[in-house]
């Protein structure tokens, strides 16, 4: 099957990743590092940092240009299998 018959978005695309994980091991470092890898040249000024309310979590979203399918399975893949990483959406 093609890209476009295994997903509603077109590539490219502007897409969100949020992660959420510990607020107290760099999680948006982890995040820029883990998504820079397979998309390179991305802006780090679009990442957003939300605390939980007993400041215990942390969710980082970092939007980028997604080329494709198999570019996102590669991300979210990687980021899953990161210690520091409880789900990434």
């Amino acid at each position: 099957m093609s890209d476009s018959s295994e997903t509603l978005f077109e590539f490219p695309c502007h897409f969100p990743i949020k992660v959420m994980g510990r607020a107290d091991c760099g999680l948006d470092a982890v995040v820029i590092e883990i998504v820079s890898r397979h998309a390179p040249g991305v802006d780090t000024t679009a990442i957003s940092i939300r605390p939980s309310r007993g400041g215990k979590w942390i969710a980082v979203t970092l939007t980028f240009e997604a080329q494709s399918k198999p570019q996102l399975d590669a991300i979210y893949r990687d980021l899953s299998a990161h210690e520091q990483v409880v789900w990434a959406l």
